[in-house]
């Protein structure tokens, strides 16, 4: 059997086994390399490339720079923002939130603005009572358009424009592809103004969420202390409440108001027996709550110890109700300087990205700890695995076979008809592999066939790029789209619904508003 044969029936079968949702997406992405080796498609080398490429290391690195914003207060404080920007009107809300998203993928790619902006969006539905879901999928979503803002907003852009110089075809500048990046944005807004509420799905993540924005003034109430929020929520010290539970090792023991427990570290703020305020000493007993203040570090060895219970993670509490935080102004630095590394690609994406996460843990944002636990390895497994199926279609011919076989059949019927079967060819292998991968399949056999037509290679480039940006029917066409699957927890066939109609605008303004702005 032919090789390109075999890699399309594992592309075939592994799109079925997304769709089919009975195993875990980490088991099928590892399940495609070992395939397309034990098939011969791909040598060992080759099928577990992936898990090393640049792209999964970008990845990574921005993972763990979300989560030194995140633990810093800086997604507090930029969620803040967002809700005062956007009020709590929930059309207002979503139009901030996917405005948020394209701007800052104009200037740092979807991945690196997705993984940025996921903690922010969560805390943004939280405190504003939603599910994550409703808006993690738009932002998603208007990353892909904002991607052709600017041309550094995308790999793909980069590589078009690399290939339009190249050929002589001309040169895009920097802003070359914005007025159709603002177009197919403000698009995507109306989509989902209009649709939305049908579209898109509201899952749960499985993880409890909860809005801690204002715990302190939650706790001040609930134990009759005057002070306000900002005295018992700062940067270096907080507030956290404890139970006592069964069998600890603090039952009998005598606590007062301003006693100091045994670590000398924490001081006791007030207590509960039976639900109700204790103004003198208190013989502790199973059920009661301290409230206890001190550093953030302190309170958070005392929520490792197994004779007393954190009624909420202190670090949760840290990271929601102290924006801008300890670290926060070295980690708006290093952000700053990732974003410029971006945008003037002194150094390879990857790069600056491990330069960034790296910063993070060496300035003491955060720990490595606290990195490792950042990462989505179901994401990072996930890309590294889909990588081979790549690949694997490139190496064995069989995405050659199908784009080829599709230009020849609508090449002749002029300039238009090509487009559009680069478009089906592009929007279908770009839910399936990575859209990167798919716009290196196109890209030369659309600058050969505009060679043989005699037409400008220019309008059909840009295009393809359009194309490549609608990757939005599946979860594995894009690591953004990925990325927002865990936090949301969307399924696989949740993406086509909102996707597919989008997609449609992709093709139409590629088809239709390139050849305006660039004639063939």
């Amino acid at each position: 059997m032919p090789e390109s044969t075999i890699a399309l029936i594992i592309l075939a079968a592994a799109v079925l086994l997304f769709i089919w949702d009975r195993l875990p997406i980490a088991v099928i992405a590892l399940l495609v390399p070992l395939a397309l080796w034990a098939t011969g498609v791909l040598d060992l080398g080759e099928a577990v490339a992936g898990f090393g490429d640049p792209t999964v290391l970008f990845i990574a690195a921005l993972f763990v720079v979300s989560e030194a914003l995140d633990a810093s207060g800086v997604t507090a404080a930029a969620g803040g923002f967002a809700m005062r920007l956007g009020g709590t009107n929930p059309s207002r809300l979503m139009v901030t939130v996917m405005l948020m998203a394209a701007l800052l993928t104009a200037l740092i790619t979807p991945n690196g603005s997705v993984a940025a902006l996921t903690p922010v969006i969560v805390v943004i539905a939280i405190r504003a009572h939603r599910s994550p879901s409703e808006l993690l999928m738009p932002a998603a979503f208007a990353a892909h358009s904002g991607s052709l803002l600017m041309l550094i907003g995308s790999p793909v852009t980069v590589v078009v424009a690399d290939y339009a110089e190249s050929t002589g075809a001309g040169r895009l500048g920097l802003f070359s592809t914005g007025l159709i990046g603002l177009v197919l944005t403000v698009a995507t807004i109306g989509v989902v103004l209009l649709l939305g509420s049908r579209l898109v799905p509201q899952r749960s993540s499985g993880k409890v969420l909860r809005d801690l924005g204002a715990h302190g003034a939650l706790l001040a109430e609930h134990y009759g202390l005057d002070e306000p929020q900002d005295k018992l929520m700062q940067r270096g010290r907080g507030t956290a409440e404890f139970i006592i539970p069964p069998r600890s090792r603090f039952i009998g023991d005598l606590v007062h108001h301003g006693m100091v427990t045994e670590s000398g570290e924490l001081v006791v703020a007030g207590m509960h027996h039976k639900g109700r305020d204790v103004a003198g000493p208190l013989t502790l007993s199973a059920g009661d709550s301290l409230l206890f203040r001190g550093s953030w570090q302190a309170l958070a060895n005392a929520a490792d110890d197994p004779d007393i219970i954190a009624v909420d993670d202190p670090d949760a509490v840290r990271r929601q109700a102290v924006p801008l935080g300890r670290g926060a102004k070295r980690a708006l630095s290093v952000l700053a300087a990732m974003i410029v590394l971006l945008a003037t690609g002194v150094v390879p994406a990857a790069v600056a990205g491990l330069l960034a996460a790296l910063a993070m843990i060496l300035l003491r944002v955060i720990t490595v700890e606290e990195a490792y636990a950042g990462v989505s390895w179901t994401t990072i497994i996930l890309v590294g695995g889909m990588m081979s199926l790549s690949v694997g279609m490139t190496e064995s011919g069989a995405a050659q076979l199908l784009a080829e076989g599709l230009v020849s059949v609508v090449g002749s019927a002029g300039p238009f008809a090509l487009l559009a079967g680069l478009f089906v060819i592009t929007a279908v292998l770009g839910q399936l592999i990575s859209n990167m991968a798919t716009a290196l399949i196109v890209i030369p056999i659309g600058v050969s066939a505009a060679a043989q037509m005699n037409i400008s290679a220019m309008p059909i480039l840009v295009a393809i790029a359009v194309f490549a940006a609608a990757a939005l029917l599946t979860p594995v066409a894009t690591p953004a789209n990925l990325m927002v699957q865990e936090a949301a927890g969307y399924r696989f066939n949740d993406y086509w619904k909102l996707g597919a109609p989008l997609l449609l605008l992709y093709g139409l303004a590629g088809i239709f508003l390139v050849p305006l702005l660039w004639p063939f």
